[in-house]
Parts: C-alpha cells; structure tokens; sequence
C-alpha cells in the first residue's frame, strides 16, 4: 500500500508540473519569439543596445524551454555521468545566463543614461562581440563547475540533485551570484528613477520660468507618467523578483532538510523559476518600436482584408453601370 501511495503521489507532483511549467513556458518562447523577429527583421533595430536586449531575448528563450525541466530535477533519473550532468547543468546554465545578460542590459543603459556624452568610448559599447561572449562564456564556466569535479559523484551513485550539486556550490550561486546580481538590477533602476525625478524637477522648473509661476496640464501629465514609471517598476520587482527570491530560498531550506511540504515546493519551483523570466517580455512589449513590425503586418492585412470585403459591391456597382450604358445605346440606336 505504501508503495501504490508514493507511486500515486509522484504520478500527481508530474501531472502537476505539466500543469503549472507548461503554460509559462509556451508563453516566454512564443513571446521571445514573437519580439525576437520583430527586431531582427527592422533595420532600424540594429544598434548597440538592441543587440544586448536580442541576447537577452535569446537566454530568455532558452530560459523557456528548460523551465518544465527545473522542477523535474528533485526526481531521480537512471543515467550515466556525463548525460546526468548535462540535464541539470543545461537548466542552470541557461537561468544564470539569462541573470547575466539581463545584467548587462541594466549596465547599458545605466552607462548610456548616466554618461551620455562618454558612453561611446566606455568598452561596453565599443567592444560589443566581447561584451555579448563575455555573458554566455562566464555563465557556462560557472554551470560547468560539477561537471569538473565540484559534486559528490562516486561509483554507487544515481543520478539526483543531491550528488550533483554540492551544498557550497548551491550557497555560492544563490548568495554569490544571484542574490547580488538581483540587488546590483535594482540598484541600478532605482538610480535610474532619481535621475529621471531630478530631470523631471529641471522641466517643470524651466517650464515654470517660462508659464510665471502657473502649473500646467503639461506638468500633471509628466508626473502622471512619473508615477506610472514607478508603480509599473514596483509591480514588476513584487510579481517577478519576489516569487523567484521566494523559491531560491525555499530551495536551500531544502537543502537543509527542513520540512516543506512538496506541494509548495513545486508551486514555488514551477511559478518562481519563471517569474523572473517574464520581465524580458515586459520591457519588449512595452517598448513601441519592438513591436512595430508586427503591427504593421497587423495593419496591412485588416486594409487588405477591406479591400477584399469592398471589391464584391464595387464590382456590381460597375456591372449595374455597363448594363445601364447598354440600354441607352440599345435606345438611341
């Protein structure tokens, strides 16, 4: 009986994953995608910040697809060393890839924001092959450290979580890389919003100057936009940040035996491993010139569609006219 139990039960955590990773992971590979070739095939696309913000979209993607295989790895699998290896190191390596690549595109626009005047003689931007391998290669170092002897692989050993992670490699990517990098994100757009803030000040002092005192509409509507800058970043950090720290801790507590009933865990492990990799999507669908082709496709085809809809009665309209024609000649002649 306890045996049917634990089958029954591992049955359901799978049909479980299906039913949460599944969804998610669709959404961020269509919606990569979906951004991915509207940048790539607008020419006026190709510049230095986009080609960073294209990376992104590509860990993005990956991120994506290996989102169903995360929570999969608290199952055991009958593989060897080297396949083993590579179905956990893959997952891993592509989320800090993604954690790296998001990185750099806060740092581009935080050089590009902050050192307006210098930023094409800052190395980012001028060294821009370097900068895109530098995110992948660091990354893929990192991931590949179990597979160069950090893990507790032996002889008798299967292929699980627990012998291919060490517990200090699990504290030094959680406390060592990403929490930083996740802090260093946020630091930089909170320094982002203050410049903005001191900016926005400038404005409505000069156009204060200018308007003798009197607040205008124009001022109300940058404050609006100010406010809905800040709401729309807050929003973010609490849906996507928060659910992602919330399962990289619950992943160590895990670690530490502590007893966490498994259907949290999951939930956690399905819903925050993704949370993170919504924010792509985010900055790409809300910026106008990413989605512009599709929504030129978008307006060629409903014109084209009228056009079809309109022909059919201008046709008739021409054929009532001809007939109209002939019975006049048939009345003259």
């Amino acid at each position: 009986m306890e045996q049917n139990n634990t089958v029954d039960d591992s049955d359901f955590q799978r049909n479980l994953i299906i039913v949460l990773s599944s969804p998610l992971s669709a959404f961020i590979i269509i919606s990569n995608l979906f951004i991915i070739f509207g940048i790539v095939f607008n020419r006026k696309l190709h510049n230095t910040t986009n080609y960073f913000f294209l990376s992104l979209l590509f860990a993005d993607f990956f991120t994506g697809v290996a989102l169903p295989c995360v929570p999969r790895m608290r199952f055991n699998k009958e593989l060897r060393y080297f396949p083993c290896m590579f179905v956990f190191i893959s997952p891993n390596f592509f989320f800090l890839s993604f954690l790296a690549n998001l990185l750099m595109v806060h740092y581009e626009k935080y050089l590009c924001i902050i050192y307006p005047l210098h930023y094409r003689s800052i190395w980012v931007h001028r060294c821009v092959p370097f900068s895109l391998v530098l995110v992948w290669i660091l990354p893929l170092a990192f991931a590949c450290l179990p597979m160069m002897g950090w893990n507790h692989w032996n002889e008798t050993s299967t292929c699980s979580y627990n012998y291919v992670f060490t517990n200090a490699y699990i504290y030094v990517e959680t406390y060592g890389v990403v929490i930083p990098s996740i802090l260093a994100m946020t630091f930089i757009t909170v320094k982002l919003l203050s410049v903005a803030r001191k900016q926005l000040k400038d404005i409505k002092k000069l156009h204060r100057s200018v308007q003798r005192g009197a607040a205008t509409e124009l001022e109300h509507q940058m404050d609006m936009r100010y406010a809905k800058c800040i709401a729309i970043v807050s929003l973010t950090f609490l849906v996507c940040w928060v659910p992602y720290i919330a399962f990289l801790q619950v992943s160590v507590l895990a670690m530490e035996k502590y007893v966490i009933s498994w259907w949290i865990m999951l939930t956690l492990t399905c819903v925050g491993s993704g949370s993170a990799a919504i924010i792509p999507i985010i900055l790409g669908l809300s910026h106008h010139q990413y989605t512009e082709l599709w929504r030129n496709i978008f307006r060629t085809y409903c014109s084209a569609c009228c056009q079809r809809q309109k022909t059919p009665s201008g046709l008739h309209d021409m054929t009532t006219k001809d007939e109209t024609l002939e019975d006049g000649l048939t009345a003259v002649k």
